[in-house]
């Protein structure tokens, strides 16, 4: 079955548990948003998905469509259709932009299969207007010099270009100013569609008004303290995080 599927996860970092009991099933269509203090272990679990070798999953599984990722390297998780934007993207002096998204692109093709360059340009243009992404930032050097806001949405133009299964958004409106943030999220809402799915990752609520996610997660304890709909987001603006133990606000 097509789900990415966290069963009864133990997560650790530098021996410290950050997650424990943490299960969740995203199916694909669906937009997850993930709420939750500093230092819970968002971006944690992220990192634990993706393959990086300094988080220790100590128990249990993430299923990616029907199979065990645990212990696969980042890039063999990536061709099976995972996506990561990171919450600070780290500048490739040397590379640039271009380049960048069109070796990653050739990496997702069977061993052999050429690239179509014309093809290849008339998309990322195309793209790019979306994301009003000036022509002239394929020749430079990928994140080199660039803005946050820069960053963040050459981000989002990866994601759109590799147009993968799941994708997770790590924070990816920081940085952003309010017309920066509406770009963006109207190149995320043109994804979604029944093949594709995504966890967002944000302080902030203004970015879920403008992708309304299926379901919003309160991540406290280790674990998924509490879930629902859009609803979760006025409640947590109007009591804080103080509502989650609180039947009486529930």
């Amino acid at each position: 079955m097509c789900a990415l599927e966290i069963k009864n996860l133990k997560l650790s970092v530098n021996d410290n548990i950050i997650l424990d009991g943490f299960s969740l099933k995203i199916l694909p269509g669906e937009i997850h948003a993930f709420i939750g203090k500093n230092g819970v272990g968002k971006s944690s679990l992220t990192k634990a998905i993706a393959g990086h070798p300094a988080y220790k999953i100590q128990r249990g599984d993430i299923i990616l469509d029907g199979e065990n990722i645990i212990g696969k390297a980042p890039d063999k998780i990536a061709r099976q259709g995972l996506f990561l934007a990171f919450q600070s993207p780290i500048e490739l002096p040397g590379i640039s932009l271009a380049n960048f998204i069109r070796a990653a692109i050739q990496a997702k093709l069977p061993q052999g299969t050429p690239l179509n360059g014309v093809d290849f340009y008339k998309n990322l243009y195309a793209k790019m207007e979306i994301l009003q992404i000036d022509k002239s930032f394929t020749s430079r050097p990928l994140n080199e010099g660039f803005s946050g806001g820069e960053k963040k949405r050459c981000e989002v133009l990866q994601m759109m270009m590799l147009e993968p299964k799941y994708a997770i958004l790590d924070e990816t409106d920081s940085g952003l100013d309010i017309d920066a943030l509406k770009i963006v999220s109207n190149a995320v809402n043109a994804m979604r569609n029944s093949t594709f799915a995504a966890i967002i990752i944000t302080h902030h609520n203004k970015l879920l008004e403008y992708i309304k996610p299926d379901f919003v997660h309160i991540i406290s304890g280790g674990k998924i303290a509490t879930s629902g709909g859009f609803e979760l987001i006025d409640r947590l603006e109007k009591f804080g995080y103080e509502f989650i133990n609180d039947e009486n606000i529930l």
